[in-house]
């Protein structure tokens, strides 16, 4: 492993000095966790394990390429020098012992000398005992939510969204408006922010369909299955913003949900924690409060943006064959616990292939202010049009 080691040096210096000689800009060689211009091999490990897995990559193409030196190189020499012009005549033996026993126990050597440091990896990868910090993330149609369960910062609770503007999308057959930025579609609303040199300990589920929490940085894939609890691990040992997506293709919008951790020093992970705490703290609205119609419009229409706009679209008009349309919806116009009842527990209709999810982590006034904006929205004219928090919070009982 020690010339795995090596190479893997090599190849990252070539890559250093290729984007210093290009045009890559300033930041992209300051960045950490993401993509670089000019990138030559994997992003760089920030994780013990990932370090070994960039070693086993160089490793086996080492293995790899020796292998295709010397069969090719014997082979070709074997054409040349053996040819008929020269006056050479095929051998007429049938079969020699040696060799046998030489093509059986080197190709085992050779596949034991990459299974035995592959496997002590795979081992490693699974361990998730004695973890430090214990995080579910949660995908979703397309965000991720974040539960700190156990450790320092234990019930800590967000949803993250994707915070690059539509203005730098566009949307299909309209140019963007903006200039993308250095993370395009790279950047989210609320980072998950961890401890330096702790074991993070990643639960995944999903509410919808199938998606994958992938910080490359981390060495770090895991698959989010709806009904499914599964687990993995990382260690980060370098401070820095580390980037990923959902790697499965998860739907329409399955660019637009990305990954961004931040790892941080233990007393800004303390810091951060209070004041997370306290921010939770502000935004929870009490539930006995009366709003008027127009304070939760207000409100509604920032939650909509957040969290149901990808779907049901600015306009409220879904996408056909694929989301419900709120404007003119049966349930938007119809009776009020119907529509708290889906927002609290998910739906499928079966008209659509797949469910409206449910969003009890939402705030029963972030819940009753959505609700109210939709039905006040668009050419929407309900007959029961206000949704107060109380009856938000009598439904979840």
């Amino acid at each position: 492993m020690t010339y795995a080691t090596r190479l893997r040096a090599v190849l990252y210096g070539c890559a250093v000095l290729g984007a210093a000689a290009g045009s890559a800009p300033a930041w992209a060689q300051q960045l950490t966790g993401r993509p670089q211009e000019h990138q030559l091999n994997m992003q760089a490990p920030v994780t013990a394990v990932g370090a070994d897995i960039y070693d086993l990559h160089t490793w086996m193409m080492i293995v790899c390429l020796v292998i295709f030196v010397a069969v090719f190189g014997v082979m070709f020499y074997s054409v040349f020098k053996h040819r008929k012009s020269l006056g050479h005549k095929p051998a007429t033996f049938h079969e020699s012992t040696a060799v046998e026993i030489a093509w059986t126990i080197v190709p085992f050597l050779i596949v034991i000398g990459m299974a035995l440091p592959a496997t002590k990896t795979v081992v490693a990868l699974k361990d998730t005992s004695n973890a430090d910090l214990t995080i579910k993330a949660t995908g979703m149609q397309w965000k991720w939510g974040y539960d700190y369960l156990k450790g320092e910062g234990e019930g800590i609770s967000f949803l993250s969204n994707l915070a690059t503007p539509r203005s730098q999308i566009g949307e299909p057959g309209v140019a963007p408006t903006e200039a993308r930025t250095q993370n395009y579609l790279l950047e989210v609303d609320n980072e998950m922010v961890v401890p330096v040199n702790k074991k993070i300990r990643m639960v995944f589920t999903a509410n919808d369909v199938i998606h994958a929490w992938t910080v490359p940085a981390f060495a770090i894939k895991q698959d989010a299955i709806p009904g499914f609890v599964r687990d993995g691990w990382f260690k980060a040992e370098q401070i820095g913003v580390y980037r990923g997506n959902c790697v499965e293709l998860c739907g329409k919008d399955h660019a637009f949900m990305p990954i961004v951790v931040r790892v941080v020093s233990d007393a800004d992970y303390t810091a951060w924690v209070a004041g997370k705490k306290k921010e939770m703290a502000a935004l929870a609205d009490d539930p006995t409060k009366v709003w008027t119609i127009d304070e939760l419009k207000t409100r509604g229409e920032a939650v909509y943006t957040a969290n149901c706009v990808a779907c049901h679209q600015v306009n409220g008009k879904g996408i056909p064959a694929a989301f419900a349309a709120l404007d003119g919806s049966p349930n938007v116009l119809g009776n009020k616990a119907n529509q708290i009842d889906i927002l609290l527990h998910g739906q499928k209709s079966g008209k659509f292939p797949t469910a409206m999810p449910a969003w009890p982590q939402l705030s029963d006034t972030e819940i009753a202010a959505v609700i109210t904006y939709t039905r006040n929205s668009w050419s929407n004219k309900a007959a029961e049009n206000i949704v107060q928090p109380a009856e938000v919070l009598a439904a979840r009982k």
